[in-house]
């Protein structure tokens, strides 16, 4: 009788197993961006380089399992971001203190079916206006506004960011040049920065304008920008 219930138990768990490994894994893709005002945010890398210094920007949850754990999504540094999905209901939360924004943990119901596309918004506290970013020869020179969004914040610095290779931030850069919160009273003013591009910078140089709030870790950047 041992024997028997021993063979009927070893059968349910070889079947169990066999129904787990014949699960087809997930297929859908939900992808979007991080949006202020219909335009997108950048932000810092989350490059392969960077893997000590990620930031979670959002956090997926699916309800109504009885292990409800959020699933980290990663933002790109051009403000876009892919997960790899099963099909189902889940809840999208701007994770509290992980960004260059207002804290916003209204939850964002998305519905995924198939391949969906889903814009999160956020409310920056600052935003950069008209940047424009030039090379000559080994000097890297830029100019911009600085726009104040939100009232609650000073600003605590501007920089300009170098990089040899296409991620570019506070944390992957070879040079920069940074205008200290004390410096800009006035923002109703053109900015203006100057690097000098390093010797290890040898041909391509990529360049991007940077703006953090004060009592925040993270900087709003523009678009990285390739220079020959």
């Amino acid at each position: 009788m041992k024997a028997l219930l021993y063979s009927l138990l070893a059968g349910a768990v070889l079947l169990a197993s066999c129904a787990k490994d014949n699960v087809d894994p997930p297929s859908s893709i939900l992808s979007g961006r991080i949006v202020y005002q219909d335009q997108v945010v950048g932000v810092r890398s989350n490059s392969s380089q960077d893997l000590g210094n990620r930031s979670t920007m959002l956090e997926l949850w699916q309800p109504g399992y009885q292990f409800f754990e959020k699933f980290p999504i990663f933002v790109d540094q051009d403000g876009t971001f892919t997960a790899t999905l099963f099909d189902g209901d889940y809840q999208m939360v701007r994770t509290r203190g992980n960004g260059p924004w207002v804290d916003n943990t209204d939850t964002i119901e998305v519905q995924v079916r198939g391949n969906t596309v889903l814009d999160v918004p956020v409310q920056p506290y600052f935003t950069i206006q008209n940047p424009s970013i030039q090379r000559s020869g080994s000097t890297v020179t830029a100019t911009c506004r600085v726009k104040q969004e939100v009232s609650t914040r000073n600003i605590d610095q501007v920089t300009l960011f170098i990089s040899r290779t296409q991620f570019v931030d506070n944390v992957n850069n070879t040079a920069q040049n940074a205008k200290s919160g004390a410096a800009l009273a006035n923002l109703n003013q053109d900015l203006s920065f100057s690097v000098s591009v390093p010797a290890s910078n040898k041909g391509i140089v990529y360049a991007r304008i940077g703006v953090r709030a004060a009592g925040t870790g993270e900087f709003i950047f523009t678009p990285v920008q390739k220079l020959e």
